[in-house]
């Protein structure tokens, strides 16, 4: 625990990233020029929120993109409709990037770890339990996501310094935050704008949520123990009997940091109960980060002028995720502005038609899945899928409450394993992880909670879920 550098994205992950997100990008531009435009027609509802009219129903109209607006789409997605949402999360990006490598260079997150250390290596699976616990209620209560990434690089140090790897850190964090997200017991972004569109009460039918969420903790801290175990390093639950030493500054400072993030954590829980605040989350976490570390670092004793300089470094460190962020948004900027998402969803639509109850639920869960891979926005996905899913269902027997729980299913775990969603990028990019490295150590999880999520479908279906 001696290293005391600054920030910084490893080379080697940041161009497997980018390859992957290039030949990605350079599929859908493929599929711009093989699939037939084509339109659902669209009104506002009484909050001014686009959704599907399915009275008026699917047309075919001109498609394609010209091939000059695809290379340029990692730049032209920032003028697109949602692109505030895009620069919100840049901005995070580069404050995170700065406020962490003051904190690492200054020997602040270096002490802290120590204390950390020292006070539960000796119960470190108790904690594991615990810290995957409280971010999938993160996920699950409140809706946050890109909120925690912030916390990944205090929890994967931490992870190394208790004997495990880099993985088993972003699992215990960014992985159970996404588990917490899909299983959806209140998330306002998800169940919440879901059953408003399908006009059901909000947050109604919690008992299968509750289930899945219990279910799925189960099987994710059992995945996460497991891998831990084979792979720790060294039997840190019998340190030597050299305590971290005391510092009066460094004491102050890590004391006012933990209290102002304890006030940033207490605003996002606050936000699911109070829908003013809901929109702004993000904004509240990065404000607070920043207050958080710049106050704590001056009081422990960082001159100004070394912050101011530790920080632009910092920013300077993670920029090149930007670029992946870009170019990963790029990718639906392509499907819209060639005209070729609705056609996708409506082919989606007429091939439910002809199915039994059963393969209509799982496919209605496909169907989130596939287009979670191109829209991450699970409030952005609702007005898109919701209007078409729900009638589809109801012809045909199946309840729109379980309609909802698959679309949160399809929405959340994979928001934690495709490449194209922005949060994830930056937190294994923060955590010095390829991404070919994490979906390797990643997919055996998602298969596994493929199945068991199926399954909880299935039992929906069974007990007539409603």
């Amino acid at each position: 625990m001696e290293n005391k550098k600054g920030l910084n994205i490893s080379a080697k992950s940041f161009i497997l990233a980018i390859v992957i997100i290039f030949l990605l990008m350079l599929v859908t531009y493929i599929l711009t020029l093989v699939i037939p435009g084509g339109e659902y027609a669209r009104l506002l509802d009484e909050n001014g929120n686009a959704v599907i009219d399915t009275e008026s129903g699917f047309r075919y109209v001109e498609g394609g993109l010209p091939f000059w607006k695809w290379v340029l789409s990692p730049i032209l997605v920032l003028g697109a409709d949602g692109s505030a949402a895009l620069i919100a999360v840049i901005i995070f990006l580069l404050v995170i990037g700065g406020v962490f490598n003051a904190l690492t260079e200054f020997g602040l997150m270096h002490y802290m770890l120590e204390r950390l250390v020292d006070r539960y290596s000796s119960v470190r699976y108790r904690l594991m339990a615990v810290l995957i616990l409280f971010f999938m209620a993160m996920g699950s209560l409140v809706g946050s996501f890109e909120e925690i990434v912030p916390l990944v690089p205090i929890v994967v140090p931490l992870a190394l310094a208790l004997g495990w790897d880099a993985q088993t850190g972003v699992a215990m964090s960014m992985l159970a935050v996404g588990c917490g997200f899909a299983a959806g017991v209140a998330n306002p972004f998800t169940i919440g704008v879901a059953q408003t569109l399908a006009g059901l009460p909000m947050f109604s039918g919690i008992w299968l949520r509750l289930l899945s969420f219990a279910c799925i903790y189960a099987v994710l801290f059992g995945f996460v123990y497991l891998h831990a175990r084979k792979t720790e390093g060294v039997q840190v639950s019998k340190p030597d009997q050299t305590k971290p030493e005391r510092s009066g500054k460094m004491e102050s400072g890590l004391r006012l940091f933990g209290i102002i993030i304890c006030i940033g954590i207490a605003l996002v829980l606050s936000s699911g109960f109070i829908p003013a605040i809901r929109d702004f989350t993000m904004i509240i976490v990065a404000v607070m980060f920043l207050a958080a570390g710049i106050s704590s670092l001056l009081v422990a004793g960082m001159s100004g002028k070394a912050l101011s300089k530790s920080f632009l470094k910092g920013v300077i460190a993670v920029s090149p995720s930007v670029l992946m962020i870009l170019m990963a948004s790029s990718i639906k900027y392509t499907m819209v502005e060639g005209q070729i998402l609705d056609t996708l969803l409506h082919s989606a639509v007429t091939a439910a038609g002809s199915m039994s109850k059963a393969g209509l639920i799982l496919f209605v869960y496909l169907i989130c899945l596939v287009m979670n891979f191109f829209i991450p926005s699970g409030s952005a996905k609702a007005f898109l899928l919701i209007p078409l899913i729900v009638p589809l269902a109801q012809i045909f027997g199946v309840s729109a409450q379980l309609c909802i729980v698959a679309f949160a299913f399809g929405d959340g775990f994979s928001n934690v394993f495709y490449p194209t969603n922005p949060a994830l990028l930056i937190s294994l990019g923060l955590a010095d992880v390829s991404y070919g490295k994490w979906a390797a150590y990643s997919w055996k999880f998602q298969g596994l909670n493929l199945l068991l999520t199926s399954c909880i479908l299935l039992l929906g279906l069974a007990v007539g879920y409603a």
